[in-house]
């Protein structure tokens, strides 16, 4: 089937640019602000163009046509953790995703953000993305997903707007769940006994289902860690010790009964990342890049419905 080209927005660590790259999508180019996600883009897709920039200052018309605009434009403006304020938040990248459908004319459009904009609170503000959606020539559709229901082992639940032309749009179904969740212990036994340690099993029985969701923080607030109390909170049960990341897996020297940490790439397996995929930048950007990531899992989900619908299926 023929190849569908990407613009991709806000692209991270490239959780979403892997999910739709293995859905069959090309990358005609990765738009990232972050120097150290830009690094994770360059170190694991050197071919693709990674263009080190703010949204604001991309011009749609250089990507006149291209089939797929996607995104996770950022979360604050409508995080339950944050104030919630919307468009009135400067960090409100919706109408710059808007900006650029109008210029670049693509076929499809996918835009993912946090559960909180789902809420009675920003039903006029979703109203209104649709509006000009429509006034584009599209029509568009927003789903509440949740990561564990695509072989991710955490919640993670995921608020996503998908937009097509109507033609397209009558045949775009949305991904439906696997018939089975894969707990943490499923996901990281073979990580956790990878030095020996002699509680692996014993600790995999416990951890028998999915975790809460990894929280990435922010460059001002978040560290290395699995995010607040309750979050914390939540991982013991599972476990985990949450007050932070390990450098690396318990050893053979350790106790049984030990309350291992995270690290990094057990992190990274939590988001569906394959264990080949580096990361660049020290721990805490690095952490950081894989608790705000999209889980490629979701996207490739996403991404074989959306090119579905526009191969006609």
């Amino acid at each position: 089937m023929t190849e569908f080209a990407c613009l991709e927005i806000c692209a991270g660590a490239g959780g979403q640019a892997l999910g739709l790259e293995q859905a069959g999508f090309s990358h005609s180019a990765a738009v990232e602000i972050d120097a150290d996600a830009c690094g994770t883009l360059r170190l694991n897709r050197p071919d693709w163009t990674t263009i080190e920039a703010d949204v604001r200052t991309i011009r749609g018309r250089d990507f006149r046509g291209v089939d797929l605009l996607a995104g996770g434009v950022p979360c604050p403006p409508f995080s339950m953790a944050g104030q919630q304020l919307g468009a009135a938040d400067e960090r409100d990248l919706f109408p710059e995703a808007l900006r650029l459908a109008r210029e670049a004319k693509p076929s499809a459009i996918m835009l993912e953000n946090v559960r909180g904009l789902a809420g009675e609170r920003f039903a006029e503000y979703r109203s209104g993305v649709i509006s000009q959606l429509e006034e584009l020539g599209y029509r568009a559709d927003w789903r509440l997903l949740q990561a564990a229901d695509f072989g991710v082992p955490q919640l993670r639940p995921r608020f996503i707007l998908v937009a097509l032309k109507p033609r397209a749009f009558r045949r775009f179904v949305w991904p439906t769940p696997e018939p089975e969740r894969t707990t943490v212990g499923q996901a990281l036994k073979d990580l956790m006994a990878d030095h020996g340690w002699p509680g692996a099993d014993r600790w995999a029985a416990g951890a028998d289902r999915v975790a809460p969701t990894l929280v990435g923080g922010s460059r001002k607030h978040g560290g290395p860690d699995l995010g607040p109390t309750r979050a914390r909170s939540e991982w013991l049960k599972l476990g985990v010790d949450g007050r932070g990341i390990a450098n690396s897996a318990p050893s053979g020297d350790d106790p049984i009964e030990l309350t291992p940490r995270l690290t990094l790439r057990m992190a990274a397996r939590i988001q569906g990342f394959p264990d080949e995929w580096a990361f660049a930048g020290l721990k805490t950007a690095t952490y950081r890049q894989i608790g705000n990531a999209f889980p490629p899992p979701v996207a490739a989900a996403l991404g074989r419905a959306i090119s579905d619908a526009l191969h006609g299926k």
